[in-house]
């Protein structure tokens, strides 16, 4: 055995690399953050759920992006959470300009 590997499984790759995933990918590992946060805002009050829904559908609309910079997935969904809330905050700011001059 081998890094804790049957020597098998080394011994059928060039060299013995070990090719292939043996891990979760960022997105994958952002999936199932969501998918647990999904759990929890089921289980928030009636009138705090569609926040906890948001905050699932926040932490899961840059994964892809955030994979790139992030070898965590809950700092991959963190990351796409706060780069939303930072982005509408900006909206939010810029339609209250066009409004009052």
């Amino acid at each position: 055995m081998l890094s804790g590997r049957p020597a098998a499984s080394c011994a059928d790759n060039a060299g013995g690399v070990v090719t292939g995933r043996s891990f979760a990918s960022i997105r994958q590992g952002v999936k199932s953050t969501a998918n647990r946060w999904a759990r929890s805002a089921r289980a928030l009050k009636k009138d705090d759920q569609p926040y906890g829904e948001r905050l699932v559908a926040l932490a899961t609309m840059h994964a892809s992006e955030a994979f790139y910079g992030c070898d965590d997935p809950l700092e991959a969904a963190v990351f796409s959470v706060l780069v939303e809330m930072i982005k509408r905050q900006e909206q939010d700011r810029r339609g209250k300009n066009d409004v009052d001059p």
